[in-house]
């Protein structure tokens, strides 16, 4: 199910948490729709049954795209979240990441794990690719930043969080984000789900969308940019369906060996702990690899009408 938006202008980005979010500015979107909840294991794979699509982390990698990888990891597979025996140094993150062979979307935890259980949680391990395969199959787009932002914050004009200013109103627990400060050894078991929760779980926000913060990171078009633009606009002349930077600036400085593009993904997931990564928020931002699916990735759709679809979806 889509929610209708009608656009208009927001104030988006954040200047209170972290860099990559600032400066707040001023921006204008047009009408659009996007989907109620992200594409579920369900949606996705009757798109894999009706089109035989074949994703990326089901592919046997190119040796010529990762010249100094060794050779176990030249198979198929993804990025799988794997809690520590114990506390650890939280700069480090390839702690509870580990490449699994035959993790994919059909497999989320390893080649031994199955979605059967899981039709109606959010798709994962998807690179961008296999999202626009999805969108397009569907007759739809993948958001940019500024409409994931837009609809994210349900009306709500530069609160912290899609809800408002309060992380748990009334107490209430409002996302599946990681439960406790025990991050990323030991959950408290508050909210039911170590994982994905299945979509709609939570409550929704203000336009009726569910999971605009936590469970799954969520696919834009847009690629990455380190921070906003210092020039993004004012209330008089804020920029229209704005869209994030270029290519050649989204690659990592960290690896130059590896040009991969990186697209900006929003809304934070399950992994998102108040003691490390406050990134639940409408305005939290993340870079991710074009070709690199993760257990903690998935997407949702837009769908533009007239002039604002060839727009956004060409420029």
């Amino acid at each position: 199910m889509a929610v209708d938006l009608p656009g208009g202008m927001f104030t988006m980005g954040s200047d209170a948490h972290y860099p990559e979010e600032a400066p707040t500015h001023r921006v204008r979107v047009d009408a659009f729709s996007i989907d109620a909840t992200t594409v579920t294991n369900a949606e996705f794979a009757a798109f894999v049954a009706e089109t035989g699509y074949v994703t990326v982390a089901e592919r046997d990698p190119d040796p010529a795209d990762f010249p100094d990888a060794p050779a176990e990891s030249l198979q198929p597979g993804s990025m799988v979240f794997v809690p520590t025996r114990g506390p650890v140094d939280l700069r480090h993150l390839s702690q509870w990441w580990r490449w699994k062979p035959g993790a994919s979307w059909r497999h989320p935890r390893g080649p031994t794990s199955s979605v059967d259980q899981l039709l109606e949680h959010p798709v994962v391990h998807v690179a961008h690719e296999d999202a626009l395969a999805y969108a397009s199959w569907v007759g739809a787009s993948l958001p940019t930043e500024a409409e994931w932002e837009y609809a994210a914050r349900g009306g709500l004009d530069g609160t912290a969080y899609t809800w408002g200013e309060d992380a748990r109103p009334g107490g209430r627990l409002m996302a599946n984000t990681w439960d406790g400060p025990d991050f990323p050894w030991r959950s408290s078991g508050e909210s039911g789900f170590l994982r994905t929760a299945p979509v709609g779980s939570f409550p929704a926000n203000g336009y009726g969308l569910f999971d605009m913060a936590g469970n799954v990171w969520e696919w834009t078009d847009d690629w990455w940019t380190s921070r906003h633009p210092e020039d993004a606009g004012s209330p008089c002349c804020a920029p229209e369906n704005p869209r994030g930077g270029d290519l050649q600036a989204s690659y990592d400085p960290a690896q130059p060996q590896f040009r991969v593009g990186r697209k900006v993904i929003k809304g934070g997931s399950h992994l998102c702990a108040d003691t490390y990564c406050l990134r639940y928020r409408p305005a939290a931002r993340r870079p991710q690899p074009i070709d690199t699916g993760m257990s903690h990735v998935g997407f949702r759709c837009v769908r533009r009408p007239g002039p604002a679809a060839r727009r956004a979806d060409h420029a």
